[in-house]
């Protein structure tokens, strides 16, 4: 039987259909699969189901000499040499819808904490901080009418935009190609990135990543966004220059930040655990 290899937890639906045909491995630490551990288990694989975070270079390609395909669970696939793989004749394929209801709403979810200070709150009534209700105690601010800038109109962007037109804001995104039909669809704006950085309240990143969006969020972008401004980041963290955030909050020169990915994943820098903001 061909040994399937999973490179970390998946939901149970899908390794009993796997475990139905094939002799299935799984990694079943807590935490990233370490590189030891991955090439052990890619030997005398068929196949190996990767994460997005699992970094699948050559050294790991090179030990799964019986490898035909890698599967990443995930939409992105920049965590795989793919050159590489198509040099040894693996298959590299990925899933690229599956997650774009969860990201945008995660993203839309992330934008209403900073915006309505869900978590500052939730600490605060925690502690011996809270007395009650003021009319302008951790008052927040509204979403609707403001304006989101979403760095990436993709499956998961588009998915954004729907949301944030439900909520009656104004829309403007960014990319390397200008998506008319989605602009009546959605009712959104194709500017570049400079004018989205210049107008948006709430700044989201849903982009795919490769190396030209490398630090594409740097000190210079940084001053040309609204002190009130809100950067949301639900794609990949090296996309934003992690320290120049930390600038840009430590000065004031933007509001707040909220992220789901970091820089330097699965570390996360002190200085900016550091910050309330």
């Amino acid at each position: 039987m061909e040994k399937v290899y999973v490179a970390g937890a998946i939901p149970e639906v899908g390794l009993k259909l796997l475990q139905e045909h094939f002799e299935v491995e799984m990694y079943e630490g807590k935490g990233l699969v370490d590189k030891d551990t991955l090439i052990k288990g890619v030997k005398n694989a068929t196949a190996l189901i990767s994460l997005l975070s699992t970094n699948v270079d050559k050294d790991v390609i090179d030990a799964g000499k019986d490898l035909k395909i890698i599967a990443n669970y995930g939409a992105g696939f920049n965590n795989i040499d793919i050159e590489y793989a198509r040099e040894k004749s693996i298959d590299v394929t990925n899933t690229p819808k599956a997650s774009t209801n969860a990201t945008a709403d995660l993203t839309i979810g992330l934008v209403l904490a900073v915006a309505r200070r869900i978590v500052e709150g939730d600490q605060l009534s925690r502690t011996t901080g809270f007395d009650g209700w003021a009319p302008l105690f951790f008052r927040g601010r509204e979403v609707s009418g403001k304006t989101i800038g979403i760095i990436g109109l993709g499956e998961i962007g588009s998915a954004v935009a729907r949301r944030a037109r439900a909520f009656d804001m104004d829309v403007l995104y960014t990319g390397p190609n200008r998506k008319e039909e989605k602009e009546r669809e959605i009712g959104a704006k194709y500017v570049d990135l400079d004018t989205l950085l210049k107008n948006a309240d709430f700044i989201t990143i849903n982009a795919a990543y490769n190396p030209k969006m490398h630090h594409l969020i740097d000190t210079e972008q940084f001053k040309m966004m609204k002190s009130t401004a809100y950067l949301i980041n639900a794609s990949r963290g090296p996309i934003v220059h992690e320290q120049a955030l930390v600038q840009a909050l430590k000065d004031n020169e933007i509001e707040g930040a909220a992220l789901d990915v970091y820089e330097f994943e699965p570390d996360i820098t002190d200085d900016l655990k550091s910050l309330n903001n």
